[in-house]
């Protein structure tokens, strides 16, 4: 059987959408018409596809809903309830285009998939680690259990990142104010200034006359600056799709002050906490550290767990690729070789996990207290250039100096 995707017309000309399973197009057609629905486009969903922007973007938008209802439902089976009963109860529960998501899954296990197989066709809202944790769940009859834990780790990565977010709020604003204001001062307030001294026709010190250069390219040619601004962003952005350059920027990322070791531990803490949420899930170690590589952000925390799984599958020490890739601490590479070795990966995980959270947190408070004055200082330096140039030329007309 195949998952279609399907968009028709009911009885009364409004639009429906959604999927239907079926062992081919002409059956899914036939279906459809005996729903009283016109088909107007139906294909196969492909898994394996790459995910559109607006995908992505409403898959992080939803990113909560998804947290809250992998809790839900643990808590509603947990209870007693059936899972299509539970299903139904989320799907009224739930609003807005995640509700759509929800009643698709619905309809997809009504028509004899499991759960995982539902989740599984909607990546942007249910990641690999999600349908894995909960295909394990479903085989072993522990699924309620499996999707509490579930629900745990997802609500501690949440936690995780709105603490790097919000630790980045303040830069962020005050980046933002300091480019409103060096454009103002640029497209207003220079040229109203010079225009007048300019017409004296006393000559602009160099530094005012650099200024004025760029306050004039500002005003004749910002749709060019605006134009080759985009054409970077697009440049950068397919530079850092090419593995080695996106490779090379992770691990130059790594060795920036402050900002590599909140990278270091917040791919360390996710590392940990993932592995351990598998393992504990029951899914073998070989599976468990392919998709916990896929949950990493930072390409040389990736090849380090690829050669970490080498190890561990060829028997080898694993201390050694550990510390070869220079990325995990000797905390890390001690904390690994002993639970490898003594059976108990699972909890000394969870313990790394746990100490490597406060951590981050650390690393988070000491990376906004150093943004904050630099950036201050920096857009203080920068109006103050402004403002010199400005002056400059007003006091040498002025006689002063």
């Amino acid at each position: 059987m195949a998952v279609f995707a399907y968009k028709a017309v009911d009885p009364d000309q409004a639009a429906a959408g959604g999927t239907i399973i079926a062992d081919s197009p002409r059956q899914a057609r036939d279906t459809l018409r005996g729903r009283g629905l016109t088909v107007v486009d139906l294909r196969i969903m492909d898994e394996g596809r790459e995910l559109t922007f607006t995908e992505r973007r409403q898959g992080r938008k939803a990113r909560g809903e998804v947290v809250a209802f992998i809790r839900e439902l643990a808590t509603l089976l947990a209870a007693g309830i059936p899972l299509l009963e539970s299903l139904g109860t989320l799907v009224r529960q739930h609003r807005g285009r995640f509700k759509a998501v929800l009643q698709q899954v619905h309809d997809q296990i009504s028509a004899g998939s499991s759960l995982a197989e539902a989740m599984g066709q909607r990546p942007a809202y249910f990641d690999e680690l999600v349908t894995s944790i909960v295909r394990v769940g479903e085989n072993t009859g522990t699924l309620e259990t499996t999707l509490a834990k579930l629900a745990g780790f997802k609500e501690k990565a949440l936690r995780l990142q709105g603490r790097v977010t919000t630790a980045l709020i303040y830069p962020g604003i005050v980046c933002m104010i300091g480019l409103a204001v060096m454009i103002f001062l640029m497209t207003y307030v220079i040229p109203n200034i010079l225009g007048t001294l300019q017409e004296s026709g006393r000559p602009l010190p160099a530094l005012t006359q650099v200024v004025k250069g760029v306050s004039d390219l500002l005003l004749a040619w910002w749709w060019a600056v605006l134009i080759v601004a985009a054409g970077l962003a697009i440049l950068a952005r397919a530079l850092v799709a090419v593995p080695r350059v996106r490779i090379f920027l992770h691990r130059l990322v790594l060795r920036l002050p402050v900002i590599g070791d909140l990278v270091s531990k917040e791919n360390t803490s996710r590392m940990a906490v993932v592995m351990a949420a598998l393992l504990r899930s029951g899914m073998h170690f070989d599976e468990a550290i392919r998709i916990t590589r896929q949950t990493l952000r930072n390409e040389t925390f990736r090849q380090a767990l690829a050669d970490y799984e080498q190890a561990v599958i060829a028997g080898r020490d694993i201390a050694q690729p550990l510390e070869a890739s220079g990325v995990f601490s000797p905390l890390v590479v001690q904390m690994l070789a002993v639970g490898q070795q003594s059976g108990e990966l699972e909890n000394l995980l969870e313990q790394l996990a746990e100490a490597y959270d406060h951590e981050v947190a650390s690393a988070t408070q000491r990376l906004t207290a150093a943004l904050e004055p630099l950036l201050i200082v920096t857009l203080a330096l920068a109006v103050g250039l402004v403002a010199l140039a400005t002056l400059l030329p007003i006091l040498e007309a002025s006689n002063v100096l």
